[in-house]
């Protein structure tokens, strides 16, 4: 919205100088006194064309140029003395394009051509008055004035974006640095530790298998827990490393998320109301991470039985609710932890909303809508 507000009022104020121009140049050529013939209508218009052309400028100042020095020529011509004011108005803006070569070259052709043009005006003017009014209508100092002032806007410019463009640079350096520092802390201080407790809990599950003996279901959770955060922290280190990578895990996995939970004695159901749309990979992944954040929040710290997971698919938005019969109290004090804060702000990053509080007949409840329409 903010850069075609801009492109706008660059518009505007195009025409305003375009008009200006056309103005100052028209009423010049009216308080001047000249011969007058039939060229004088003529001669209006291209005063006021060479003004008025100058609303074309910054989207084509070669052809602007082009038709400026025209007009300077053709109104000369007809017998107007008028500066060629519209004509360092292109040079300004043609220079400040890049484009010095053909500012060069139609402005060479202009100071040749312009004496001729006087000559053959209904005025007669002899050569040498020729040239002492071409000098008066487009003065060198002027037109290596408004070259100079383009030229050195153009190389600010330049300047400016080529600082913006190291800026930018440097900032996705250290984000780089800083996500591979991020993925080494995370490789050191958990693969390890994780790994321990995945290897440790097959070889309980192999050698209670092995003696004939029941494997308890706390155990069986433990060694699927294990693979699945290997798997997780995998897939999360390759992202760090690599941020055109992305983790995976989304809608298509909620139902492994039931079944770890009844592995872990939580009774879980699911329910799913809609037909499912195409959303982004940020609502999918979203949508996962409040599922399993939830789930783990409920194992934690609701000493709950039960939990319900409700997934609508609307037409513009995808809401999520997940209830536990844990021992959460209406009006009790919830504070948030670090998973709560994480569900919020990555609902928050997606422009949707999130509730997390205790439910009226107990237990929590969790609840996420997330705009769809909007963001896949």
């Amino acid at each position: 919205m903010s850069t075609r507000l801009s492109l706008i009022w660059a518009r505007v104020r195009d025409w305003v100088t375009a008009l200006g121009v056309a103005a100052v140049l028209l009423f010049t050529s009216l308080s001047e006194d000249h011969l007058t013939t039939n060229l004088d209508l003529l001669g209006y218009v291209l005063v006021v064309t060479s003004g008025l052309s100058l609303a074309a400028g910054r989207r084509t100042p070669v052809p602007v140029l082009v038709v400026t020095a025209l007009c300077v020529v053709g109104y000369n011509a007809a017998g107007f003395e008028v500066p060629a004011v519209a004509y360092l108005f292109a040079v300004y803006a043609t220079v400040r394009s890049g484009h010095r070569l053909a500012t060069a070259l139609v402005s060479v052709a202009l100071l040749l051509g312009l004496p001729y043009a006087v000559m053959a005006s209904p005025a007669g003017a002899s050569s040498t008055e020729a040239f002492a009014q071409s000098r008066s209508v487009l003065q060198l100092a002027w037109l290596v004035a408004a070259a100079a002032a383009g030229e050195a806007l153009r190389q600010a410019e330049q300047r400016a974006d080529e600082a913006e463009r190291t800026r930018e640079e440097t900032a996705r350096l250290r984000a780089t640095q800083e996500r591979l520092h991020i993925a080494r802390e995370l490789h050191d201080s958990l693969t390890h530790q994780i790994s321990i407790v995945k290897v440790q809990a097959e070889v309980a599950v192999h050698l209670a298998r092995k003696r004939g003996e029941e494997v308890p279901e706390s155990l069986l959770a433990i060694q699927v827990a294990g693979r699945e955060a290997t798997r997780e922290l995998r897939a999360t280190l390759e992202t760090l490393r690599d941020d055109t990578k992305s983790p995976s895990y989304g809608l298509d996995h909620v139902p492994e998320l039931v079944q770890r939970a009844h592995g872990i004695g939580l009774a879980t159901t699911l329910t799913i109301e809609g037909q499912r749309p195409d959303v982004s990979d940020a609502v999918d992944r979203t949508a996962y991470r409040i599922v399993q954040e939830s789930l783990t929040n409920v194992a934690r710290h609701a000493a709950s039985a039960t939990a319900s997971i409700r997934i609508d698919y609307l037409p513009d938005s995808l809401a999520i609710r997940i209830d536990d019969d844990g021992t959460a109290k209406m009006g009790s004090a919830t504070v948030p932890g670090i998973g709560l804060s994480g569900m919020h702000e990555r609902v928050a990053a997606l422009g949707g909303c999130l509730r997390a509080e205790p439910r009226s007949g107990g237990g929590f409840s969790v609840q996420a809508e997330l705009p769809v329409a909007r963001i896949s």
